[in-house]
Formats: C-alpha cells, sequence, structure tokens
C-alpha cells in the first residue's frame, strides 16, 4: 500500500464533492476545481471522506495511488482555503506595478515586461517589490509564480533578480583587481 494513497482525504462540510466517472469535481466556497483521474485509480466516496484503490501493485500504479490522492487533498484545500506564493524584487530601481488585473515590471531591461495572468489566478502587490500570486489551484499557482521568477532569476554575483520570499542565493565572489 502506498502510504499517502492509504489515507482517505477528509472532506469538510462547506465542500461539495462529485465524482463522473473518471472526473472529480470538487466545488467549495472560494470555487470549483475539476481534474480527471487514471482509469486505473478507483475514487470512492462516503459521506465525509475520499479513499483511493489501485488495480494492481506495479511500480507506476503504486506512484499514482499517492499522486491521485494528493491532487485531491490539494483541490479540497484549495477550494477552501487557497494557495499563495510570495516573490521578491532585489535590483536598484527594479519594481512592479499593477495596470487594472495586469502586471508591469521594470527589471533593468530596454523595455517593460507586461505580464497578463491566467484566470484564476489573482496577482497582489504588497510594496512595488513584492508579489503576491494568489488562486486555488496550486499547480497553476506554482507555474504563474515560476514564469514571473523565469523573466529574471536572481543572478549569483550581485543579487538582482525576482525570487520566492526566503529563497537563499549563493553569491558568488567576483573578480578581483591586482
Amino acid at each position: 500500500m502506498s502510504r499517502v494513497g492509504k489515507n482517505p482525504v477528509v472532506i469538510p462540510p462547506e465542500v461539495k464533492l462529485e465524482i463522473k466517472g473518471d472526473e472529480v469535481l470538487v466545488c467549495g466556497p472560494k470555487g470549483k476545481l475539476i481534474r480527471r483521474m487514471h482509469p486505473s485509480i478507483k475514487v470512492e466516496y462516503q459521506k465525509d471522506r475520499v479513499m483511493f484503490a489501485r488495480t494492481s501493485d506495479s511500480q507506476f500504479h503504486k506512484a499514482l495511488h499517492g499522486l491521485s490522492r494528493a491532487l485531491v487533498a490539494n483541490m479540497v484545500k484549495g477550494v477552501t482555503q487557497g494557495y499563495q506564493k510570495t516573490l521578491e524584487i532585489q535590483g536598484v530601481g527594479y519594481k512592479a506595478e499593477m495596470k487594472g488585473k495586469n502586471m508591469n515590471l521594470s527589471l533593468g531591461f530596454s523595455h517593460p515586461i507586461f505580464f497578463v495572468p491566467p484566470t484564476g489566478i489573482e496577482l497582489k502587490l504588497e510594496t512595488p517589490t513584492k508579489i503576491i500570486v494568489c488562486g486555488i489551484d496550486k499547480e497553476l499557482v506554482g507555474l504563474v509564480a515560476d514564469k514571473i521568477r523565469s523573466f529574471y532569476p536572481p543572478e549569483p554575483y550581485q543579487g538582482k533578480g525576482i525570487r520566492y520570499l526566503g529563497e537563499r542565493v549563493r553569491r558568488k565572489a567576483g573578480k578581483t583587481a591586482v
């Protein structure tokens, strides 16, 4: 048995879960999410918990067992609490500003970067150098945060760039004058 897959997912009373064939639909106070499950994973829903079972003990099915359970648990947490990632911008003159729901990033290039978030993602600015990415889909929040970070990843010599809050960047020594 998968150690993760054998644990049930407890469904809070404010969340509705429906299983239609191989699709799982989770509705909650923050929104709704749909995910298609692999056909070899059986999803069983009893009044306040969801259990998962696999068809065989192959390595592939064992991995899918734990993955499926984790995905549904993330969906339940997303529609009740939501997810967020915080990014910080470091560098002199580097900043972000909101233009409606879109973000304009000034990162030292010859042009500003205009970022339009996908549907289901909300961008907030705490300060001009602190970006908060919010949403109910954990995977999408991580992808958007990584996309914003990819515009100017932190560089090891001066530390400039966009990094996750609390991320440590290993610094390198620069050239020394002789």
